[in-house]
């Protein structure tokens, strides 16, 4: 039976490793596969405000076709975004404390910052990851009857916001990786219960 003292050392050891794939790939994303319509493109992509009219267009759909209903619907992706954005903003940032690549002096690989400023607080886990995927999960498997085949096209809408974190160069690899299982998770926790257990969901 492995002690304590020697299971955390066993864990210590796969750091540095992870660390060195985590920059080789941050470094491929935000200073090899590069160009300009990316640069021009992904950092609108990223800006939350962006998809405004989106999320206004899905609830309006949602009211005209499932009256009422609609309101229980958006009351779980409500908690969905408040669930995966605190788990990734106040509990895995200030617990794992890792600066971000714009912001991090002792970082000794380039880094192109693709905004006005390097976004404050801290690198991992990345609550853009984290919310994007937990409502691309939730809708997906809610709405599958409805959405078929076309759900994949959510889950590429996540993907994509994730990739534009690293390649503006405010978030690694990992803190997206994470950041998008995590959102997973969440979002399909919570389709199984709106699904299975709760009595005032739209039938799809």
């Amino acid at each position: 039976m492995l002690t304590p003292f020697l299971t955390i050392n066993f864990l210590i050891s796969f750091i540095d490793p992870v660390k060195n794939i985590d920059y080789y790939v941050f470094t491929l994303i935000n200073s090899v596969y590069t160009n300009a319509f990316f640069d021009a493109v992904l950092p609108f992509m990223r800006d939350s405000l962006v998809w405004v009219p989106l999320y206004l267009f899905f609830m309006l759909f949602l009211f005209l076709n499932y009256g009422n209903k609609a309101w229980w619907y958006i009351v779980f992706l409500l908690i969905g975004v408040l669930l995966t954005d605190q788990i990734a903003s106040h509990i895995f940032k200030p617990l794992v404390q890792r600066p971000r690549p714009c912001s991090d002096e002792h970082l000794k690989i380039p880094v192109r910052l693709l905004l006005k400023h390097c976004a404050g607080g801290f690198s991992f886990m990345s609550s853009h990851a984290s919310n994007h995927f937990g409502l691309a999960t939730f809708v997906a498997f809610t709405m599958k009857p409805v959405l078929q085949k076309w759900s994949a096209l959510l889950f590429i809408w996540a993907f994509t916001i994730s990739y534009a974190q690293v390649y503006v160069g405010v978030h690694y690899p990992v803190d997206v990786l994470c950041g998008g299982i995590l959102g997973y998770a969440i979002g399909r926790m919570l389709s199984s219960v709106y699904k299975n257990y709760f009595p005032q969901k739209i039938e799809f």
